[in-house]
């Protein structure tokens, strides 16, 4: 089997996971990124405040996601983009957790996703004095990024797993997850399906 897998990255508004204000993704196919896109995301209404740490970070303004598609809206093209693959991100129970959580907000099933963190490969494929994106992405051979771009950094990830496959002989996501002692996370628990109450 070959090495796919899709990478994912996740921005938000503020601290709640549910807050999802971009996301970029990137397919990789047979060890090699195949295709990439990303989108704004208007966050669901109660987690929809802008906080001013958050847009530090990231710098995505409020106004600049008041037409963008909400959660619902665009969690089919999320899932059309990824299909059956594994995700993978960097710190993955982040941006997995973003899809639970984005999903109860607006009573959307969550898909049931299987992931893969790259901080926990790069942990063990590197030595490194940090493992932040950046650091170990330089180490995967992936060179200066706007860090916080949420599909640069989906690209980022994808080329430390790329890497640390090409490192350990591993030829899919689940051997290279083997070889370096971790697993690969279950799927999502499922949010409850949209409850329809009468008028």
């Amino acid at each position: 089997m070959p090495l796919d897998f899709t990478a994912i990255d996740f921005e938000t508004a503020n601290s709640s996971p549910a807050s999802a204000c971009s996301v970029g993704l990137v397919r990789v196919r047979d060890g090699v990124a195949v295709a990439q896109t990303g989108w704004l995301i208007r966050p669901p209404a109660g987690h929809d405040e802008f906080q001013e740490w958050n847009v530090r970070i990231h710098g995505i303004q409020a106004h600049e996601v008041e037409d963008a598609a909400g959660w619902s809206d665009q969690l089919d093209r999320l899932c059309a983009f990824a299909g059956a693959d594994v995700l993978v991100a960097h710190n993955a129970g982040f941006d997995l957790n973003v899809i639970r959580r984005a999903c109860e907000a607006t009573g959307d099933d969550c898909p049931p996703y299987r992931s893969l963190c790259s901080l926990s490969v790069a942990r063990k494929v590197y030595d490194l004095d940090s493992y932040k994106l950046p650091v170990a992405a330089a180490a995967a051979g992936f060179g200066m990024f706007p860090h916080h771009d949420a599909l640069a950094d989906a690209r980022a990830c994808a080329q430390i797993v790329i890497d640390a496959a090409r490192r350990t002989g591993s030829g899919t996501v689940l051997e290279l997850a083997d070889a370096v002692g971790i697993r690969i996370a279950d799927p999502l628990a499922a949010a409850p399906a949209k409850v329809r109450t009468a008028a």
